[in-house]
């Protein structure tokens, strides 16, 4: 969300930065409510004032002891009186108006983001490693794990439906495993403060780090204060938080509201956290996408990471998050790329963003494993998450960063496409085998 002051001094770099994103101009659009808003707000001064006057003046009559005087201010204040609850609706309904408008509108790309259109121009950094030398077809994640018997999609299907999964003994495991070797590596070496955040949230939460209104039929809620017809003839105020808990779709949502609506001192910062937790996407966009295996589930495992900044820290704190996510793939062996994501291809909030692409042998190509994105001080004006520098008595708003460190599931099937063998066992890569009891190699379920 951006300064509505700032807006009215550089509305042509607004509408660059959303044609940078393939975005529609909207600065005139909020200008024109901007300018209803002052105008009403003008209204209700001068209203004040008048008011604060023909008062002033009803004790200078009844001082005077001119009573008739007195009378006649009096219902002129009255009179004035009455005009004011309208004029506090009509600008309740504006404010309404200008903050649902602001909350449509994307981030804004950083100088440095490169310009495009979607993917394909997206910059490639560099890449990490080499893919594995197979000697002989790679098999993809779903088929290795269901002939190892570990993998098992029809049974979550008759639990759940359709993009979820069932996983089985030493495979469960190995999910379990790498949720911890990630974890143990950012506390332990990266400087991050584990954070245990519960999986439901209200909506103003939601709203802080912008998964809504944006993205709601992205999102599952659940709620046992609305009945489904209520919550259904009310989508336009779902995302408020009166009614409903929502899943969260990742930790970055619990995480960076930790510090929502709070005034922190700057020797707090930055604040660095993660969190591995379950996660919960809609994916109502994906349909006939990765309709097979692991990739894109409703629901799957994620260690998140997050950092709350000073403006100057901001860029320095995503390279480190960038490297923090990266250091776990390392340990792993995993052969990967670093991109920067182009203008157009970026998620809403973000400033600028940094994708990791994992190798998979079984697809013969990258796939994303970790995004990590500077997301400026837009989440926390949307959040009111500010705070006090050392040397100043005026409070500034934090800038927000979050990553993951990273997907769990995406992981897992890196794992076993990278670490297959002939014979359809899969190799426990060394970083893992003391989460798994010394286990070495995954081999088929007896």
């Amino acid at each position: 969300m951006f300064d509505p002051k700032w807006i009215r001094d550089h509305p042509d770099l607004l509408d660059k930065g959303l044609a940078r994103r393939g975005a529609p101009p909207a600065s005139a659009n909020l200008l024109a409510i901007d300018e209803k808003r002052r105008e009403v707000i003008g209204k209700l001064q001068t209203l004040q004032e008048k008011r604060n006057a023909v008062s002033k003046e009803v004790g200078e009559a009844k001082k005077a002891r001119d009573e008739a005087r007195a009378a006649k201010l009096m219902a002129e204040v009255a009179a004035l009186k009455n005009d004011v609850p309208a004029l506090e609706e009509k600008q309740r309904e504006i404010d309404k108006e200008f903050e649902d408008a602001l909350a449509q509108i994307p981030n804004i790309p950083f100088d440095d983001v490169p310009d495009g259109k979607d993917e394909k121009d997206n910059v490639e950094l560099r890449r990490v490693g080499e893919p594995p030398k197979l000697a002989f077809k790679p098999k993809l994640h779903f088929e290795i794990g269901e002939a190892l018997g570990l993998m098992d999609f029809e049974a979550a299907a008759k639990l759940s439906g359709a993009r979820f999964v069932v996983l089985k003994g030493a495979l469960a495991r190995l999910e379990r495993a790498l949720g911890q070797l990630f974890l143990d590596t950012h506390t332990g070496e990266h400087g991050y403060t584990e954070v245990n955040p519960p999986l439901l949230v209200h909506g103003d939460a939601m709203f802080g780090t912008a998964q809504l209104p944006k993205f709601m039929d992205d999102q599952f809620f659940a709620s046992r204060q609305a009945s489904l017809d209520e919550i259904l003839n009310d989508r336009a105020n779902l995302y408020e938080g009166r009614a409903l808990h929502w899943l969260i779709p990742t930790a970055e949502v619990p995480l960076t509201n930790l510090v929502r609506e709070s005034i922190v001192d700057e020797s707090a910062l930055p604040m660095r956290l993660t969190a591995c937790t379950p996660c919960f996407r809609a994916e109502a966009g994906a349909a006939g996408k990765d309709t097979r295996g692991m990739i894109r589930q409703h629901q799957f495992i994620k260690v998140e990471l997050v950092s709350i900044t000073t403006p100057e820290q901001s860029n320095a704190e995503h390279e480190r998050m960038l490297a923090s996510a990266e250091a776990v793939l390392k340990k792993l062996g995993l052969h990967y790329r670093v991109v920067t994501l182009c203008a157009g291809d970026m998620g809403f909030a973000a400033g600028k963003t940094y994708d990791i692409e994992v190798w998979l042998p079984g697809e013969n190509t990258f796939r994303e494993i970790s995004s990590c994105s500077n997301c400026g001080e837009f989440q926390a004006r949307r959040m009111q998450a500010r705070y006090r520098p050392k040397d100043s008595k005026q409070v500034r708003h934090v800038h927000t960063l979050n990553g993951s460190g990273v997907a769990v599931g995406r992981a897992l099937i890196a794992v076993l496409e990278n670490y297959q063998q002939a014979d359809g066992s899969v190799l426990v890569p060394d970083a893992l085998q003391p989460y798994m009891g010394g286990m070495k190699r995954i081999e088929k379920a007896k």
